[in-house]
């Protein structure tokens, strides 16, 4: 596959207690562990949340893009990812993931359709398909 576009970041310094970098300097930030994991939680973010976020945002997008593209017009989108952390089987740590959509400008039928059909479309859920357990929920 040939990327039309391809980020890039930097972590240095204590892994989830460093330091991340986009390669263009957007992105600049310090890392802690959450007080859940035994860090000091507290105002810096930490790998889970930085991947809740892009699934958030590219999961909305493809929601977009697959109405649009049966000429549905979506008003009041919004998507929440929770992305938990913890051991698994194999002695390492896996991840969950649970999607929740709003999408009150259409019935209950035609949101779960576009929120099934989003799941095929966006890039996260192709990457992670089959590794992690994805819940898909309407709010």
């Amino acid at each position: 596959m040939p990327a039309i576009y391809t980020a890039s970041a930097t972590a240095t310094g204590d892994g989830r207690s460093g330091h991340s970098r986009s390669s263009d300097g957007v992105l600049d930030l310090d890392l802690a562990v959450p007080k859940e994991m035994g860090g000091p939680g507290g105002h810096l973010t930490n790998p889970e949340q930085l991947f809740a976020t892009g699934y958030a945002a590219c999961f909305h997008g493809a929601l977009k893009t697959v109405a649009r593209g049966r000429k549905i017009t979506l008003t009041d989108v919004a998507v929440t990812v929770d992305v938990g952390i913890g051991p698994d089987d194999k002695g390492g740590f896996g991840l969950t993931i649970a999607i929740e959509a709003e999408l009150p400008s259409v019935d209950e039928a035609t949101a779960r359709e576009l929120l099934d059909a989003a799941h095929q479309v966006c890039p996260y859920s192709n990457a992670t398909r089959g590794n992690v357990d994805v819940t898909l929920t309407l709010a």
